[in-house]
């Protein structure tokens, strides 16, 4: 992703102004952090919804996908702002565990066929584990993954969990800490 891109750029100025939140938390993976990066309160606001939007539908696009989606509440708005950015294909859900009422989906979206091939999308990566969650469940249902997105990657190692998971399928982050937060303390 060009980091010139003047959407790429409203994307990080969104995340830097609404998202990044200073102190310590702990994260989803039990790892205690001194600053937070909330992606949802920059990309559930109209600049960073339209941002995001337009990066994911046409690297969508690139990728030659039909589909995207990941882990339900860190892909949930990255997915429908790739539909509301152009992406002319369906969106995907992934449930944590499967639905043991109604349907019972894993899955949940529009009934995916034989030519689905889809963008695993993820808001912020820490240690990938949320990703890694939603490859597996698209693998186990035999879609294939041509690319993976997140709008923000930590480098807190979630990357190279990805990689593995996915052997060959490109992973681009939007952003990553260093656009967001360049003067944090632990940065090496």
């Amino acid at each position: 992703m060009d980091a010139n891109h003047p959407a790429r750029q409203r994307l990080v100025a969104e995340l830097r102004t609404h998202a990044l939140v200073i102190g310590e938390v702990t994260l989803t993976s039990g790892l205690v952090a001194q600053y937070y990066v909330d992606a949802k309160r920059a990309t559930l606001l109209p600049a960073g919804f339209h941002a995001l939007g337009e990066l994911v539908a046409a690297q969508a696009k690139e990728w030659g996908a039909t589909a995207v989606g990941g882990l339900t509440m860190g892909a949930d708005p990255v997915a429908c702002a790739a539909l509301a950015g152009g992406f002319a294909g369906k969106a995907f859900f992934v449930r944590k565990e499967v639905k043991q009422h109604g349907l019972s989906r894993r899955i949940e979206g529009p009934l995916h066929d034989a030519d689905d091939r889809v963008v695993v999308v993820e808001d912020v990566v820490s240690t990938g584990g949320s990703t890694v969650q939603a490859i597996e469940a698209f693998q186990e249902a035999g879609i294939p993954i041509v690319g993976i997105i997140s709008v923000l990657d930590r480098l807190a190692g979630g990357g190279d969990r990805i990689a593995a998971a996915a052997p060959g399928v490109p992973y681009v982050p939007l952003a990553t800490i260093d656009d967001v937060y360049p003067d944090r303390p632990d940065r090496g």
